[in-house]
């Protein structure tokens, strides 16, 4: 894959991992948890997620490679900007469940984009935890209700 760059982020949410996975892999709600990201699923293995404010941002393609409810999916981002794999892992910890979300990508713009990750890794380690938290609490509103 070339010169790799990595974030990742966990969260733990008190709801079992069949419900949250629903949830994390319910492609058009992503919206309501993921920051600044609308997804939709367009093929059976493809999703497409725009980020950004319109528009300011970036479509982001991705092929499933990898489905395995309640625990595992694994995405190969195709897109021209973001390019490499993700993957969401959702563990039984106790009577909930630990979510992991992490990013093995190619640095966009090359050397410059290695050079310059040390500085934009907090920020998309921190868009990641704010993201999670947002699911955390989602599922554990719909879990109450």
């Amino acid at each position: 894959m070339g010169r790799a760059v990595y974030v990742g982020a966990a969260v733990e949410v008190a709801a079992p991992p069949e419900q949250v996975f629903a949830l994390l892999t319910d492609w058009d709600r992503q919206r309501e948890w993921m920051f600044l990201t609308s997804t939709r699923q367009v093929a059976p293995d493809a999703v497409e997620a725009y980020t950004g404010v319109w528009p300011v941002g970036f479509m982001d393609t991705m092929t499933i490679t990898r489905w395995e409810p309640p625990e595992l999916v694994v995405m190969e981002h195709t897109g021209r900007l973001v390019r490499g794999r993700g993957a969401f892992r959702v563990r039984a910890l106790g009577g909930g469940s630990r979510v992991i979300w992490t990013e093995e990508l190619l640095a966009p713009f090359g050397a410059l984009g290695r050079a310059g990750w040390p500085l934009v890794r907090p920020l998309a380690k921190a868009v990641f935890r704010h993201s999670l938290r947002q699911l955390a609490a989602l599922v554990e509103a719909e879990r109450r209700t």
